[in-house]
């Protein structure tokens, strides 16, 4: 109403709220979605598994193109992300930050995998003459054109309700990705890297309680190979013969 030269709200500053523990899934879990994924259509098949594997980013995931895979060498770049909005529709943009452009090596079972969708897709586009319409893009919608952000999120909730599975979203296989890095020794500066994270920093804020937890499985290790009073004397030979 024009009454105030001055909005008293500009200096205000909302307080975080805690910080919920992040949802994974556990290996047994991946296990059975893993084995589940079999009946799948091979497209949504490869999305779940490649996530779990890479650790891309949705965006990422859905921003590649398959002149970003090095056949010979079994590596993935990435190098755009795929973004939705009401006002723009599907677009195509950089990614989160400069460091997120990077490149994964991946084992053979997932390039067979992709060259099993390829062949997929190339039958499709043929099928489908004129009404493909070719964007390069790996995961498409059935004529070609870029996949809706949302696609993946709601096929997986859909998926994990048919299979009575935990529902953890999308963005929960990437964590998952990067707590197996940790729990494997990995250190922070590479995780960091693999994940794409902009700064150190970054990865240190969000998976830092894995890194503590790694460090205290660490200690325990170190106290047990040092407890030596705790250690069994060898078996005698007249011990073994009893």
């Amino acid at each position: 109403m024009d009454m105030l030269t001055d909005n008293p709200c500009r200096r205000v500053t909302v307080p975080k709220g805690e910080a919920k523990e992040k949802e994974i899934y556990t290996l047994a879990e991946v296990e059975e979605i893993f084995n589940a994924l079999e009946t799948e259509p091979l497209k949504y098949k490869l999305f779940i598994i490649l996530a779990v594997y890479s650790g891309f980013r949705r965006g990422e995931m859905l921003g590649l193109e398959w002149k970003d895979i090095n056949w010979e060498d079994g590596v993935i770049s990435v190098r755009r992300t795929s973004n939705y909005t009401a006002a723009k529709g599907i677009y195509t943009d950089t990614t989160k930050t400069k460091k997120s452009q990077r490149s994964s090596k991946f084992p053979p079972m997932i390039m067979e995998l992709l060259k099993a969708y390829k062949k997929e897709q190339d039958a499709e586009r043929e099928r489908l003459c004129d009404k493909w319409q070719d964007a390069d893009r790996i995961f498409v919608k059935w004529d070609g054109r870029p996949m809706n952000n949302n696609t993946p999120y709601f096929w997986f909730g859909e998926f994990c309700k048919k299979h009575n599975f935990r529902f953890c979203d999308i963005h929960s296989l990437r964590h998952l990705h990067a707590s197996l890095l940790i729990n494997a020794g990995v250190d922070m500066v590479s995780v960091s890297s693999d994940m794409g994270h902009s700064c150190v920093g970054t990865t240190s804020n969000i998976y830092c309680h894995m890194f503590q937890e790694a460090k205290a499985r660490n200690c325990e290790a170190i106290t047990n190979a040092l407890s030596f009073g705790n250690k069994k004397e060898p078996l005698t030979e007249a011990q073994v013969a009893v």
